[in-house]
């Protein structure tokens, strides 16, 4: 058996370096825990990046993910599969929208969320948000609003325009005849962890209503129970015109989707796009377990109570450090905003047994499973007490 030294060469010897990872190897979890080869336990307040919702090794999803391995792991979309239809007819039960396409990231979604737009509008132009993040293929690297992950890749796909977070004026100023859509994170999750300011994405809303463009509402970090609703347009009471979502819908295993109202899916003809394995029957039977337990153990709701537990705790113990400016997020997404090196206070959390994130350079981000438990925050409070002393 390999142990974390030899984990770590071995990557470093055959895998491209394109992450800057932690010095750890995680062998198993359960529930809001990992354990590294080592045998450290960390209480896990990243969840793969907000994608963990119902916590490590949930028994319902891997128990659906045995007996589908065992039946049909994969067919193409050339044929028709039941775990598919029924996650289709599960994902419009729960969103505000009617028609699904599958795909296997939320870039992928995103893209396909730009074809879509493009192809029922006729149009070219996609108007997003400086400092989003929508994915890192070359159309939503280029929709991303911010120069670092796209500067490298230059020349960029055109049609791309960038307008401030939460400024409606400037976006209704950028608007043109041949926009064919809006683009706007819920949150800005990369972005710091930034809610939007109070009314913003209703009159996104109200706007593209009335200018007749396309309002993309990206929820890839945001959906499935998140942010104390199963979406974020449930939390802002609006109705976009197509929503994608991806990382917490499997539960763990990779699947994604672009849901869109009836009127705009029939833009998508036979043909006009396609993709190998989105909406395997393997994903989708991870999916259609997840999104049972999130209802069968009422996780939105607990997000919200436990998130406002959280922000609470952390309140507590802000008038201790200078070093935090402010803290905020919704639900069980939070953002703690310092004045200091975010990178080190990651790694004194790690070496205290909590697995948290920087983003934004300065931002320490918490999206812990939904299945966290009041004991476990505290723990977490307490470190970071510790770590920022």
């Amino acid at each position: 058996m390999l142990n974390s030294e030899e984990v770590i060469n071995l990557e470093k010897k055959f895998v491209m370096q394109t992450y800057n990872r932690q010095p750890i190897v995680i062998s198993h979890g359960k529930g809001a825990l990992v354990w590294d080869l080592d045998g450290k336990e960390y209480i896990d307040c990243f969840a793969g990046i907000a994608v963990n919702n119902i916590g490590h090794a949930n028994p319902k999803v891997a128990l659906a993910l045995c007996y589908q391995a065992q039946n049909l792991i994969h067919t193409s979309n050339i044929y028709y599969t039941k775990e598919q239809a029924q996650l289709a007819h599960e994902l419009t039960d729960i969103s505000r929208h009617d028609r699904v396409f599958f795909a296997n990231s939320g870039a992928e979604a995103n893209e396909a969320a730009i074809k879509l737009a493009r192809k029922f509008t006729g149009k070219s132009e996609i108007i997003s948000t400086i400092n989003s993040f929508h994915g890192r293929t070359l159309a939503t690297v280029t929709a991303t609003g911010s120069d670092k992950y796209s500067e490298p890749f230059k020349p960029l796909p055109q049609g791309f325009k960038h307008v401030p977070f939460g400024d409606i004026k400037a976006l209704a100023e950028a608007i043109s005849d041949d926009t064919a859509a809006v683009i706007i994170e819920a949150i800005q999750g990369e972005g710091g962890v930034i809610l939007p300011p109070e009314g913003y994405l209703k009159d996104v809303e109200s706007l593209c209503d009335q200018k007749d463009v396309l309002f993309i509402l990206d929820e890839v970090q945001t959906g499935f129970g998140r942010t104390g609703e199963m979406f974020a347009s449930d939390l802002y009471n609006i109705q976009p015109d197509m929503t994608t979502v991806a990382k917490a819908l499997g539960g763990g295993y990779p699947i994604a989707a672009l849901l869109a109202n009836e009127r705009i899916s029939k833009g998508f003809e036979i043909g006009d796009h396609g993709t190998t394995f989105g909406g395997n029957p393997l994903g989708c039977a991870a999916a259609i377990a997840s999104i049972e337990v999130l209802k069968d153990e009422n996780l939105p709701a607990k997000a919200k109570e436990l998130g406002d537990y959280f922000i609470d705790k952390l309140a507590e113990i802000a008038d201790n450090h200078q070093a935090i400016t402010q803290i905020r997020g919704i639900g069980l997404m939070i953002g703690i905003e310092i004045d200091g090196n975010g990178a080190e206070i990651v790694d004194k959390c790690r070496e205290e047994g909590v697995l948290v994130n920087c983003t934004a350079e300065n931002v320490i981000r918490l999206t812990p499973p939904l299945v966290i438990n009041k004991e476990q925050i505290d723990k977490v409070v307490e470190v970071l007490d510790k770590v920022l002393s």
